[in-house]
């Protein structure tokens, strides 16, 4: 079969034939150009140490680093016309260069591959990405810390199974968040730390014979240490990996969050109300405000974990040391990168801006027997009988507060008698949601006085 009538039956998205195919695939400088800063910064510090090691001479150094923040210069000023015949962002400054600055850039690449320098690059972009999210959590969780101070001793509802289970605070339910968020902040500074090893130098894959300085460019690109193994340096990606992974427990919390929001601002529950900059109308419905920010949210999370998943599947069946297959791992880091970010950024909007009510809150809070277990605690501690005992008096109580069609507060003494004859008229004391709240003193607690503890602790941390 010919080339022509091939390209008629799987070719017809391409006008000039195999040729043209082989570009589209092979090409990656549509989305590689994202590297460019970090491509040309690496290539800096790589031609200092070339003249500082004697490897090139200072003046062709010179012409090169000059020439490459000219290269820089274009292309975010957006005067930079890219190729894709020139398949990617490496080879694209390369030969912008060598038209600024003549032969010195033909020495650029001297003990170098575009093995080392697309790990390079990668994992300086990620490393920037790292930097961001730990941004864009630090101000998400401040932003939550403040919602936890104004209402820290603001009762509502706790829920298991999106049942009411017992009263807990506004203020200890923004600070659960404070938790998760805070542990994804340590995650990414976790990862931030283990990948800031410099692959530079590795070379295609075994290293080079130029007496070069790996120290010197690690250092200059503000990594730890250089990479100890060159195989190593070029065949994995398990930064962008666990960039990714930290990615995806953080975007959990936060569309954990966003489906709260959305089921709060509901008219069912009214537990908040969302500000007008982070919400929609309906084209048909007047009476509608729609919680579009948080929904967006909860989807675009979909595009981070599919990501994690890509570029597991990618590199899950890869000989060392470099293939192909592995330019396939920047579009899903990079989306992914920019999901988590929006993300961020519109939660922590929209936590600045959401009002709870307080009223609404404190409604619920004392519904659905939501101090059962207050009624059960007390028996166990004021008149010692054994929890079990406890807690079956309190079902045979709460099943009569059903019947009346009552809550246990509204009870009277002489019901609850009627089920324990020891039950005294101190028990109404530990049936107000508000007592109920106050008594969780433990570390970690949802008293007032425990919640106010955290917020100073997490302060603390912050500054």
């Amino acid at each position: 079969m010919t080339n022509s009538s091939a390209n008629q039956m799987w070719g017809g998205r391409f006008s000039t034939g195999v040729d043209a195919i082989m570009e589209a695939i092979n090409a990656s400088i549509s989305f590689d150009q994202r590297l460019a800063a970090q491509d040309i910064e690496g290539s800096r510090a790589h031609a200092a140490m070339l003249a500082a090691t004697g490897i090139i001479t200072d003046n062709d150094a010179k012409a090169i680093r000059e020439g490459l923040l000219t290269v820089l210069s274009e292309i975010e000023g957006g005067n930079f016309e890219f190729s894709a015949a020139l398949e990617d962002i490496h080879m694209n400054v390369e030969a912008r260069l060598k038209h600024l600055v003549g032969e010195p850039a033909g020495r650029l690449h001297t003990a170098r591959s575009r093995n080392d320098q697309v790990a390079l690059d990668f994992r300086m972009w990620v490393r920037d990405q790292c930097d961001a999210a730990e941004s864009g959590l630090e101000a998400l969780i401040k932003v939550l810390l403040d919602q936890a101070e104004a209402g820290a001793d603001w009762v509502m509802p706790g829920f298991t199974h999106l049942q009411t289970a017992q009263p807990v605070t506004w203020g200890h339910h923004m600070m659960a968040y404070v938790e998760m968020f805070g542990r994804d902040l340590s995650r990414i500074r976790d990862a931030r730390a283990r990948m800031n090893e410099c692959p530079l130098g590795a070379a295609a894959l075994a290293g080079t014979s130029f007496p070069i300085d790996r120290d010197m460019t690690a250092e200059a690109l503000r990594f730890d240490r250089p990479m100890a193994n060159s195989l190593d340096a070029v065949a994995d990606r398990d930064f962008a990996l666990e960039f990714l992974s930290c990615a995806s427990v953080s975007a959990m919390h936060l569309s954990r969050l966003a489906e709260e929001l959305v089921i709060w601002s509901s008219a069912q529950f009214r537990f908040v109300r969302m500000s007008d900059a982070f919400s929609t109308g309906s084209s048909i419905m007047p009476q509608k405000k729609n919680p579009d920010a948080a929904e967006l949210i909860r989807a675009k999370i979909g595009r981070i974990f599919g990501a994690q998943t890509a570029l597991l599947m990618i590199m899950k069946g890869l000989p060392l040391t470099y293939s192909k297959d592995m330019q396939e791992d920047k579009e899903q880091t990079f989306d992914a990168a920019d999901s988590w970010m929006l993300a961020l950024a519109a939660m922590t909007g929209m936590m600045a801006d959401l009002t709870a009510n307080r009223d609404a809150l404190a409604a619920a809070a004392g519904s659905g027997f939501s101090t059962a277990t207050d009624l059960a605690d007390w028996l166990v501690r004021v008149l010692g009988l054994p929890f079990r005992d406890a807690h079956h008096i309190t079902g045979s109580l709460v099943a009569m507060a059903e019947d009346k069609g009552c809550d246990l507060p509204e009870l009277s003494l002489e019901d609850m008698q009627s089920v324990h004859a020891g039950i005294t008229g101190n028990i109404f004391d530990v049936l107000t949601v508000e007592n109920s709240v106050a008594s969780r003193i433990s570390y970690g607690g949802t008293s007032p006085e425990q919640v106010r503890l955290q917020i100073t602790r997490w302060k603390e941390i912050l500054t």
